[in-house]
């Protein structure tokens, strides 16, 4: 019995790797067609950095008069920066996870390298959910990677001319809570930029299979077609709130993080509740759809 066992374990274990090892190159491919998917925050993060450090000057004198305000005064000035910092890399992200959707596969067909790629053992549905990984998990782990490294070089840096200038860094560390900090950000990005917006990304990507040109038109206009019609037909708006909410995530998964942040970072984030909300399945469910559709557009479609 041990020895059939150990046979089962043997081969079920060749089988999973060989199956894996397509899409892990295949997620390396496209960060070696697109390095706009690193480049971009990174530059995003250097000139910030380059302006953090020449603000560093007056950084004492600002510093002395914080130390006047209140505790949660206190917090909120000395955030500001950090919380500056990852809006403009998730922002950078969001853009490059958007035109990259668009041109994932239009771009192999406008090209033609579509030809070469087929060629290679590996599955279309291989292919789509490698380049769906990219936006929805890949960009946020890596705007979370460098936004962290970031913030943690602008709290070196600030914390040594503090330390030069003979004021203590005991109130800079404590609240700033750079860590509570990172952990909000980790969910904001995975939990609503990520998952959550995993549908659109995932539509951006059956109208990069699909379009002959200019696809950022059919991203856009049927929703938009959709909307009006809407309003015109039955003087409603229920399309339009339900894609503002998909887009924004609203109180569902951000809940009321906003109004507690400067105090409580980490008090309003739940994991639990946000992976029981219908919305979230529902989204998962149309992203299955919209990424099997992609994979036989792929299949079918001819280069341009």
């Amino acid at each position: 019995m041990t020895t059939e066992t150990n046979a089962v374990r043997q081969e079920i274990a060749p089988t999973a790797f060989s199956m894996m090892r397509p899409f892990y190159w295949s997620v390396r491919r496209e960060l070696w067609e697109h390095r706009s998917i690193y480049i971009a925050p990174l530059a995003a993060a250097a000139v910030f950095l380059f302006g953090f450090v020449i603000s560093l000057i007056s950084l004492p004198h600002r510093m002395r008069d914080i130390l006047a305000l209140d505790p949660s005064k206190q917090r909120e000035a000395i955030a500001m920066p950090y919380d500056v910092v990852a809006g403009l890399i998730m922002v950078i992200t969001l853009v490059v996870g958007f035109f990259y959707c668009l041109e994932a596969l239009y771009g192999e067909r406008r090209d033609r390298g579509i030809l070469f790629w087929k060629s290679m053992p590996v599955s279309d549905l291989t292919t789509v959910l490698a380049k769906a990984s990219i936006p929805i998990l890949g960009l946020q782990l890596l705007a979370f990677t460098i936004t962290f490294v970031t913030q943690m070089i602008m709290l070196l840096l600030s914390s040594a001319v503090l330390a030069v200038n003979g004021i203590s860094v005991a109130t800079l560390w404590t609240r700033l809570s750079l860590f509570s900090i990172s952990a909000l950000l980790l969910y904001h990005l995975v939990a609503l930029h990520g998952i959550w917006w995993a549908p659109i990304y995932s539509w951006l990507l059956l109208v990069s299979s699909w379009a002959r040109r200019v696809p950022i038109l059919w991203a856009v206009l049927p929703p938009l077609a959709i909307g009006v019609a809407e309003k015109v037909a039955f003087n409603t708006t229920y399309f339009g709130t339900w894609l503002g909410n998909r887009f924004s995530g609203g109180t569902d998964v951000l809940g009321d993080i906003s109004s507690n942040f400067p105090i409580e970072p980490m008090a309003h984030v739940h994991w639990g509740r946000y992976l029981t909300l219908p919305g979230l399945w529902g989204g998962l469910i149309f992203a299955a759809v919209f990424l099997f559709a992609a994979a036989r557009m792929r299949r079918y479609r001819q280069p341009i």
